[in-house]
């Protein structure tokens, strides 16, 4: 019979068994030795938590599967599914181990769950959107540079973003959302701020935005992440209205990069749910970029239904004109 319950510290030896042959048994012991606090964050209220939370399924004691989430910080009823690993062709685990955290976390007051599936994988993509209800919202595309030699032509562009900035940077990234994706896809300001222990989390980011001149209006964001201070990943978001040179926003961001290390690779991310969208991507193919993955974005929205007179009894008349209430 199978159970899904908490994974916990004791799970190691069988977490080990599990994943040997994917190489990441060193970031799972990590993980387990943290599982002491998430254990704690799990008793609060789902607006309070901001730690990975993971759950496996279990068969006669042995671990079939494992999925991992993580809160959206600053809007933790937007859950991101991070992790989902099964035994080959177990997809029926996968399905339960999702059904479980969309349930679970649904019926705290989630709303909204994302993932990021590479497109090359076909049958996960089916495993989301035909047996869990997730819907396609376009697509990210990571381009590696090829040339991560900053110029230093203007080293003055941007500035740090502060938390005062949070409001006017959502709305430069919502306002260049195609209004297609804008319900499942918009951020709050909250989510741009920086988080209380940012120096506990996995990735290190530096944000910067880009005013106006005289007017002090925020026309361009801009983050670099990294993960393992050797892969850094540059995300834009840009005003469409104005004509903003990429060549000077990546000199910037490669000269931010420089001064940390000398050795290093660069990315960009191209969303492809933005207005700016393929203006970036004919800039990366002009200097020679090379589009090495295209993720999916999935995405399972819960709506609250329209209180309504439980009296009030409404009546479609199809192929007549007449509609009665």
């Amino acid at each position: 019979m199978s159970r899904i319950r908490r994974l916990n510290c004791f799970d190691r030896p069988k977490i080990k068994k599990m994943i040997s042959y994917l190489g990441g048994e060193n970031e799972f012991s990590k993980a387990l030795m943290r599982e002491a606090f998430v254990m704690l964050s799990a008793l609060l209220p789902l607006k309070y938590r901001v730690l990975p939370e993971s759950y496996i399924l279990l068969d006669e004691g042995e671990i079939q599967g494992l999925i991992t989430i993580v809160p959206t910080y600053g809007n933790p009823y937007k859950i991101n599914i991070t992790r989902l690993i099964f035994k080959q062709n177990y997809y029926e685990v996968g399905k339960q181990l999702i059904d479980f955290v969309i349930a679970r976390f649904g019926a705290q007051g989630a709303v909204s769950f994302n993932v990021m599936v590479d497109e090359s994988h076909e049958e996960l993509v089916d495993l989301f959107r035909s047996g869990c209800g997730f819907r396609q919202c376009s697509c990210e595309c990571l381009w590696k540079l090829e040339n991560t030699k900053s110029e230093n032509h203007s080293p003055n562009l941007f500035r740090y973003c502060q938390k005062s900035d949070a409001k006017a940077v959502s709305r430069l990234f919502n306002g260049e959302l195609v209004s297609l994706y804008r319900p499942s896809l918009d951020r709050t300001k909250e989510e741009y701020q920086e988080p209380t222990f940012a120096g506990f989390a996995n990735a290190y980011k530096n944000r910067y935005v880009m005013e106006e001149p005289a007017k002090g209006r925020i026309i361009a964001y801009l983050s670099i992440t990294t993960e393992d201070n050797v892969n850094f990943i540059i995300d834009l978001s840009t005003n469409d209205g104005y004509d903003i040179s990429y060549d000077d926003i990546l000199d910037f961001a490669l000269s931010e990069i420089s001064r940390r290390k000398t050795v290093f690779y660069a990315f960009v991310k191209q969303k492809k749910y933005t207005k700016t969208s393929e203006r970036l991507e004919n800039y990366l193919r002009s200097i020679n970029a090379d589009l090495i993955q295209t993720q999916l974005v999935l995405v399972k929205d819960f709506y609250r239904p329209i209180k309504q007179n439980e009296s009030i009894l409404q009546v479609f008349l199809f192929g007549d004109q007449r509609v009665s209430t």
